[in-house]
């Protein structure tokens, strides 16, 4: 390649950057006065989103199964001056999702942008899971985020606009042992995602699909545990703490944030698991394989065998202990430090037009 036509590359190489950052800067997106859904926003990650997001003047909306837990985060969020519709909500119902998006449109006017963040996990082998725990988790992780979608598609399509994020999960990149009901479940949900995201670009809807790595939210105290469930819990809660491996909740919620602003079509947060999708994608047979040796590390079958015990039920002196005080002090951060139990009904009223 002779000097001009290493100019001519070179200006065209500048030019589709240029271009590229014109493109992006039209997509970029202000989240002041925007009404936003965050689904399962009232701990963990979802409620730190909420909190991000509340500091940039979006309007929230945000639900929970947990009465308790929505009243909590309800009060935490009007304190610091959000304006917040909150509510218990069952989403793996698609009647209560229509309800939800309903009451959100007519209460705000519009639905600008749906965070389908609710979800739920189980952790235990092979032989311990049943075909109900495939139903649950593809209920939990896959079809609330179904549900929200179509129900928010009808809005966003009148106004051409709107922003979905789907917080799928590296198990739905890359499948983990003893995770196999939650991995399968995300990985339903990043195809739709993706798929999501090809559909709907002509009516101006864009779509983000989420694949976080390992993250410091306190999850693991509300995560369901089966087999040996107390060791199970352990080198979960252990893992979850680890500063190497893991992304804090509030480092993870702006990236969420930042690649729905820009409109990003898919992210991984956490180096580690940028590498684990390439090499997976590169290698999956002998990502596989690895990940075979890793089981053999992992607890057998025993204990509770089938039975379902949440992480608060299946405490040890290995957590929690000093390895897990990170997640430890995460859940008591965002709003996970309770005893959860089922609860329905419709969102409330921002605290601030609440009737006494």
């Amino acid at each position: 390649m002779n000097r001009s036509d290493q100019a001519v590359a070179l200006a065209a190489g500048v030019g589709a950057g240029l271009a590229w950052r014109a493109y992006r800067a039209r997509r970029d997106f202000d989240f002041r006065n925007k009404v936003v859904l965050v689904t399962g926003g009232t701990r963990g990650l979802g409620l730190v989103m909420a909190r991000q997001l509340a500091a940039e003047g979006a309007w929230l909306a945000v639900c929970a199964r947990d009465g308790e837990e929505v009243a909590r985060a309800r009060a935490e969020l009007s304190a610091r001056g959000a304006r917040v519709l909150a509510g218990t909500c069952d989403l793996t119902d698609p009647r209560e999702a229509r309800e939800l998006v309903d009451t959100v449109e007519a209460f705000y006017g519009k639905l600008d942008v749906l965070i389908n963040n609710a979800g739920t996990i189980t952790v235990g082998p092979i032989d311990t899971m049943t075909l109900g725990d495939f139903q649950s988790e593809m209920a939990s992780n896959f079809y609330t985020a179904v549900h929200t979608t179509l129900a928010a598609l009808p809005g966003m399509r009148r106004r051409g606009a709107g922003r979905i994020v789907n917080i799928t999960s590296i198990g739905g990149k890359v499948s983990v042992p003893h995770l196999i009901p939650y991995c399968a479940s995300k990985f339903a949900l990043v195809g739709f995602s993706e798929g999501l995201r090809s559909e709907l670009a002509r009516h101006g809807i864009v779509v983000t699909t989420v694949c976080p790595g390992l993250m410091r939210t306190g999850s693991p105290r509300n995560a369901f545990f089966k087999g040996q469930h107390r060791r199970e819990y352990a080198w979960f809660a252990i893992g979850d703490s680890l500063p190497l491996v893991t992304v804090s909740a509030g480092r993870a919620a702006r990236k969420v944030i930042e690649a729905c602003r820009r409109g990003d079509g898919e992210i991984v947060i956490g180096g580690p698991y940028k590498l684990a999708t390439v090499m997976h994608d590169l290698f999956p047979g002998l990502t596989a394989d690895v990940a075979g040796v890793v089981n053999r590390l992992l607890p057998r079958p025993g204990g509770v065998g089938t039975r379902r015990m949440r992480g608060f039920q299946s405490e040890s002196a290995a957590a929690p202990s000093f390895a897990t005080a990170l997640s430890e002090s995460a859940a008591r951060e965002n709003n996970g430090i309770f005893q959860p139990a089922a609860a329905g009904g419709r969102p409330a009223p921002p605290a601030e037009h609440q009737r006494s």
